[in-house]
């Protein structure tokens, strides 16, 4: 005896049956319980012995439970035996050093700030030092002298009205372009007459070539 198909309820004959999910269908009637589209045996799935194409296939998701009173009983218990172990482990730790924190954004955020806040302080600081105090400089051993610099820096220092020098004629050993207004410029070979010096690094004079008159750098000069 024929079967019926578990779709429209006719009957089954041998060539266009399809024996599946523990019912018979007519392979036109083996289709998705969603979008009605036809499945074969090898893209079907099974779901409570109804066919799904793999779209519509349904997905189980958690099922609530209630709140019986042995899952409650059941949920109070997990709580105390929770509280109990949280105890022994804080009469552990007791007396022993603080684990280190883990370094979160905003750890990490107060972190930098506190680093620029000790950076601005710090070089306010070392302002400070340096409008207060001014040690010398020591000296480079001639061993560390690796650079001759034959046209040095001049280092200029205050100084009271400058007495008159025995030697009064000088000649440029190297070009200078004066840094202030009260300074003179002057070229190699240049000589400077009228010299006053005024201490070890400056001295007093006047351009010949050009006639000018101010400061300039001993260590520039050289005695006529």
């Amino acid at each position: 005896m024929n079967p019926h198909c578990s779709r429209c309820n006719r009957i089954v004959y041998p060539t266009e049956k399809v024996n599946c999910l523990d019912k018979y269908w007519h392979k036109g009637c083996f289709n998705c319980e969603v979008c009605n589209k036809t499945l074969t045996m090898t893209n079907y799935k099974g779901f409570e012995k109804r066919p799904y194409c793999n779209v519509h296939y349904p997905r189980a998701g958690f099922t609530p439970v209630a709140d019986t009173p042995e899952n409650i009983r059941l949920k109070q218990q997990t709580m105390l035996q929770s509280q109990v172990h949280y105890r022994e482990e804080f009469e552990k730790q007791k007396g022993k050093a603080f684990s280190v924190v883990t370094d979160t954004p905003e750890l990490q955020r107060l972190k930098r700030t506190q680093d620029q806040i000790s950076n601005i302080k710090y070089h306010e600081e070392f302002e400070k030092s340096k409008s207060t105090h001014h040690p010398q400089s020591n000296p480079t051993p001639a061993s560390q002298n690796y650079h001759h610099d034959p046209t040095p820096e001049p280092v200029r220092q205050a100084a009271a009205a400058p007495p008159p020098s025995a030697v009064k004629r000088y000649r440029a050993v190297y070009d200078y372009a004066a840094a202030d207004e009260d300074e003179v410029s002057f070229m190699e070979d240049d000589v400077i007459v009228d010299v006053q010096l005024i201490d070890e690094g400056w001295m007093y004079g006047r351009v010949e070539r050009t006639g000018q008159l101010g400061m300039l750098p001993a260590n520039y000069v050289e005695a006529i």
